[in-house]
């Protein structure tokens, strides 16, 4: 019988800036504790993708005791600290894809370093617990609702996913190119495509859909620099409805701690 074990866990805590690595997380409703809680938007409300924006990458957070501590790769500013506390400015409505939902402006002061840092306006909002988005009722179960995350309160991916992946290019990548939450190793390339209910620490989890991938995967995450690869070498094995697939989106029930180590117990398969 395959083993299967959580080898990393990885939140986003801005939306499409640099992630952090932990040994264990909290499960809350929306997610990994602090994932996707906040995140940049232009002038309209609309949310600001690394997608399009490519320097985001640039820009790394990590987690005090007391806040977010956010700096510059290059060290082209001074790092600035967001505390946990909630925002304290206005009330503004943003928009993420088909969604749109309230949210809080962190504060003045944060939107002009983050505008300074990626050289456009970029506010930072922050999501209030009265905020309720919920998961695409195509692929929810219990209307689960979710972060700023695109769609899903979770994306799972598996090391031997990735290690098939490096094999086909002539330069591998990280996993730091997929965004996961959380990164298993054992079994064979894609067995999470055939997962359906598994259980990681306290927590059980369901599979939503497989997660349909874009040129963010291109972003160098350390140089912040645009390429072709791995989209190009996946297009070629992994493209489905004119859509490329590497991971899987999960929801999930209840509130519990997983960590580095679990092991993932798969109740049902596809």
């Amino acid at each position: 019988m395959t083993t299967y074990i959580v080898s990393n866990l990885y939140i986003y805590p801005i939306k499409s800036l640099g992630g952090i690595s932990l040994q264990e997380a909290q499960v809350q409703e929306r997610g990994l504790q602090h994932d996707r809680r906040w995140m940049l938007v232009d002038e309209k409300g609309g949310f600001l993708s690394q997608r399009k924006f490519a320097q985001m990458a640039l820009l790394q957070v990590k987690l005090q005791p007391n806040g977010l501590l956010v700096s510059h790769k290059q060290g082209l500013l001074e790092p600035l600290l967001i505390p946990f506390e909630q925002a304290e400015g206005k009330e503004v409505s943003v928009t993420i894809w088909d969604d749109t939902c309230t949210a809080r402006e962190v504060n003045g002061e944060v939107t002009m370093w983050f505008s300074k840092a990626l050289g456009m306006f970029a506010r930072l909002v922050y999501m209030p617990e009265n905020t309720r988005r919920i998961v695409d009722p195509t692929y929810a179960f219990e209307e689960e609702v979710v972060s700023f995350a695109d769609a899903y309160p979770f994306l799972t991916i598996g090391q031997e996913a990735l290690n098939n992946l490096n094999t086909k290019l002539a330069k591998p990548v990280p996993m730091n190119r997929f965004r996961p939450n959380i990164v298993f190793t054992g079994g064979q390339p894609h067995d999470e495509d055939l997962w359906d209910t598994f259980t990681i620490g306290e927590v059980n989890f369901r599979a939503a859909k497989p997660c349909a991938r874009c040129v963010l995967t291109t972003v160098d995450q350390q140089t912040g620099i645009k390429g072709e690869e791995p989209l190009r070498t996946l297009a070629t094995y992994r493209t489905q409805n004119n859509k490329v697939l590497f991971g899987q989106n999960l929801v999930h029930e209840g509130n519990g701690k997983i960590k580095v180590g679990d092991q993932v117990q798969v109740q049902l398969w596809k």
